[in-house]
């Protein structure tokens, strides 16, 4: 019965002492024990077993029991007092609780108090302020009241001394009085609704409008129209006018300056006009001499009549300019094929050098009311070196020393540039014309002394060098680019741009392709003629060394013209209008130059290789099969390493300014001689184990020479490029790969196969026939060899991304060889 109930007990305590784990483990963190009994996974029958491991130690039972009861007690005893403690901390609490209570109500009541004070004594505030307030007010409103009568009183009596001063002429006085009327009378904007202010209002722009037509009146009477001058010059009155005009309408004094202007220019237009001889391009001087002793007198007579802010002889002088241009404009065209290119430019010349001088004289303060003008523009800093100090070529035109030439402002810092020269630009197409008559001349005898002269001597310092033609052209260029700036920086220069583009274009074909030394070889491979002549065993013909310096210097004036351009292009840009910039493009000039330099370079490699073509057919037409020891280097490679000394240093000589072209020279002509080199190897068959040691050992010579190319015969040693470097490796190892493949035994097959496969890592089953050719392998034996270098053939990747196995897919240069060596291959056959 016992034993009953303490296991009820204690499924009782287990169901309410369950405790999630992260209570536990909060409980762990507070009071760590080691005690089994304190842990969350308690088992009572592992315990037990801990403390009676044996039946011996059942003896102890009693003792055990006692100390676990004992356990028990103190547990009770300590949660009897905490919960005792327990009980009186809420009293405690509940007691805290009440006095905190009585205090926030005690807060209360006094902010309650504090806030009541406050509100009476801000009312108090108030009551004493209003009073202040009203005072203020009525202060204000009396100021503002005293302020409007005392302008009342001064525009009414205003008015009155304006219409008096009006009708005697004083206007003098009415100049201050009308800006002070004027100015009062803003202040009674407000109160137009009034009827005596909207009287008064009424007066003063009646007075104004009386004053317009008086001073109107009183300028056509001193200034008529027709007919000349008052012999008294200005006047006083007229003098004041202007300040009265000051602060009339503003059409007011447009009015004056129009009529004063017309009138001062009408024997102007008398003078020159299209009917008179004097009009002409070729008395220009004149009308700008008549302009300059008119603005003189105008300073003497009228200089102190008008304000100085109204610049009048600046607008006389603009007036001038744009009478000038329309006239010119219009006699230009009625007589447009009597206009010359020296006659033209004489006309620009003294045109610009006015607009020069009226830049000097003036501010262009007025330009922006005149018709035509563009807003002027910072000039942009020079950064590019194709043209040098431009400090002395402002004067490039045509001189004359009787003329007064002050040196011409170019033309962002020239605001009146162009305000008279502008009307030459439609008829600049007789200075085009004349340029590219001049370039087509300039052509032609740059190809006459050429074709005199004949090509650079060798062993000159004129080998390799730029051809002098080629600066004269450019230097001719730049004349042209100054001086056509000057006349117009507009659509002339686009024009002038395309003649550069002509001319460059000729310059390269003419000059340049058309002097290159023909070939009879192809850059895809080799002719029918050159397939009799190696038959035969003919040496191919060769570039004399004359020959290989002009291809040099043609190649140099090339890179010389492909920079040039680029920097021609850009100072194009510089000159001409910012929104014409993008029609300026040299680019396919300098693709032109670039395909002289390319086609250049590949006669030098052609010459190169055919010359080193006799000695591979000699290669692989020796008897390699029965050679019985290896000895030194074969002749054909004497053969190709004489070409090569031959060749090379002349070209290095000759490409000294250009070493990135001879460096191209010496990566094209490895590219190309390696795969013929290879390709002539699997012709050598078939071939002996003493054979292929002796080809071994001569193609380690080969790559000995090639990677000493670009130094070859030069006293100042330099390490090859590392690009250049590494296509020799790349393609001579292949080539000793192949060799150190024939060598080895062909039994096993399996081995021989793995062995092909571990060197070379060429799938082409067409690879690996050539390989066993050259072994002189019997076709039965090679059929077996091929079914089984397709078996050992490991598998390709899975797709483009695959990881790489071997390099398989890469193509060999016997893949890469073009459909013409295909074809040599077959016409050889047929020869044989």
């Amino acid at each position: 019965m016992m034993e009953d109930e303490e296991l009820e007990f204690v499924e009782d305590l287990e169901s309410i002492l369950h405790l999630t784990p992260e209570v536990q483990l909060a409980i762990e963190q507070v009071f760590p024990s080691q005690d089994p009994l304190d842990r969350a996974d308690f088992n009572a029958v592992e315990y037990i077993n801990t403390l009676f491991p044996t039946e011996q130690s059942l003896a102890n039972i009693d003792e055990v029991v006692n100390n676990i009861r004992l356990k028990i007690r103190r547990l009770d005893d300590n949660i009897r007092t905490v919960v005792r403690g327990q009980t009186n901390v809420g009293q405690d609490g509940r007691q805290a609780l009440e006095e905190a209570q009585k205090a926030i109500q005690q807060l209360f009541g006094k902010i309650k108090d504090i806030k009541d004070k406050a509100e009476k004594s801000e009312q108090m505030v108030k009551e004493i302020t209003r009073d202040i307030k009203q005072l203020d007010h009525a202060k204000r409103h009396l100021t503002t009241s005293i302020t409007t009568l005392n302008h009342l009183h001064m525009l009414a009596g205003g008015v009155d001394s304006l219409e008096a001063m009006t009708r005697k002429r004083q206007y003098g006085e009415v100049a201050n009085l009308l800006q002070g009327v004027v100015n009062v009378l803003e202040h009674f904007q407000k109160y137009m609704g009034i009827p005596q202010i909207r009287q008064l209002s009424e007066r003063v722009k009646a007075a104004q409008s009386e004053l317009g037509t008086q001073i109107l009146a009183d300028f056509e009477e001193t200034f008529p129209a027709q007919g000349s001058k008052k012999s008294g010059g200005p006047s006083i009155v007229l003098r004041d006018a202007c300040l009265v005009a000051n602060v009339l309408d503003p059409r007011i004094k447009q009015e004056i300056i129009k009529k004063f202007i017309r009138q001062h220019l009408s024997e102007y237009l008398v003078l020159f006009q299209e009917n008179q001889d004097v009009a002409w391009l070729d008395k220009i001087d004149r009308r700008y001499a008549w302009i300059k002793r008119q603005l003189v007198d105008y300073e003497e007579k009228y200089g102190r009549m008008f304000p100085e802010e109204w610049c009048m002889t600046e607008r006389i002088a603009v007036e001038f300019c744009h009478i000038t241009r329309t006239e010119l404009a219009k006699l230009m065209r009625t007589r447009a094929r009597e206009i010359e290119v020296k006659l033209l430019l004489f006309a620009i010349q003294r045109t610009t050098n006015f607009e020069g001088l009226l830049a000097k004289r003036f501010s262009g303060c007025t330009l922006n009311n005149g018709p035509g003008q563009k807003k002027t523009e910072m000039p942009l800093e020079p950064t590019n070196p194709f043209l040098e100090d431009e400090s002395g070529e402002d004067n490039v035109l045509e001189k004359d020393e009787d003329l007064d030439r002050p040196k011409k402002p170019k033309a962002p810092d020239n605001p009146f540039h162009g305000i008279v020269s502008k009307c030459f630009e439609p008829h600049l197409y007789v200075y085009i014309e004349s340029q590219d008559k001049n370039l087509g001349e300039l052509i032609d005898r740059f190809v006459a002394d050429f074709r005199a002269q004949g090509p650079p001597k060798s062993g000159t310092d004129e080998g390799g060098a730029v051809l002098p033609s080629c600066a004269d052209l450019f230097v001719y260029y730049k004349k042209c680019m100054v001086q056509c700036s000057q006349l117009s920086t507009g659509e002339p220069m686009i024009a002038l741009t395309t003649i550069f583009q002509k001319y460059l274009r000729e310059y390269a074909w003419k000059i340049l392709s058309g002097n290159l030394p023909k070939t009879s070889t192809n850059s895809g491979g080799l002719t029918i003629s050159s397939l009799l002549k190696e038959k035969e065993g003919s040496e191919v013909a060769k570039f004399t060394m004359e020959e290989l310096c002009l291809i040099c210097s043609i190649l140099s004036t090339a890179e010389y013209c492909l920079a040039t351009t680029q920097q021609l292009e850009e100072k194009l840009k510089e000159k001409v209008d910012k929104s014409l910039m993008e029609r300026i493009n040299l680019t396919g000039e300098m693709d032109t130059f670039s395909t002289v330099i390319s086609n250049s370079i590949q006669l030098l490699v052609q010459d190169l290789d055919a010359a080193c073509d006799p000695a591979l057919t000699a290669m692989s037409k020796m008897p390699w099969q029965s050679v019985e020891h290896v000895g030194d280097q074969s002749p054909y490679v004497t053969s190709v390493i004489m070409h090569i000394k031959q060749n090379v240093p002349i070209i290095r000589d000759n490409l000294a300014s250009t070493r990135k072209y001879f460096t191209q020279f010496c990566i094209k002509f490895t590219n190309s001689f390696i795969p013929k080199f290879i390709n002539h190897l699997f012709r050598c068959k078939p071939i002996s184990m003493v054979g292929a040691e002796q080809l071994l050992l001569d193609t380690h010579s080969l790559k000995t020479v090639l990677l000493d190319l670009p130094s070859i015969g030069s006293q100042v040693v330099r390490k090859a490029p590392a690009s250049y470097t590494k296509i020799v490796v790349k393609g001579m190892t292949r080539a000793e790969m192949i060799l150190k493949v024939v060598m080895a035994p062909h039994e096993p097959s399996v081995v021989f196969v793995d062995n092909y496969i571990k060197l070379l890592a060429d799938s082409n089953p067409e690879t690996f026939q050539k390989i066993l050719d050259m072994k002189g392998l019997k076709r039965s034996e090679q059929s077996t060899m091929l079914e089984l270098f397709r078996q050992r053939l490991p598998n390709p990747p899975s797709g483009p991304d695959g990881g790489p196995s071997l390099s398989f897919s890469a193509p060999t240069p016997e893949q890469e060889s073009s459909r013409i060596r295909k074809l040599e291959k077959l016409i050889k056959k047929r020869i044989q």
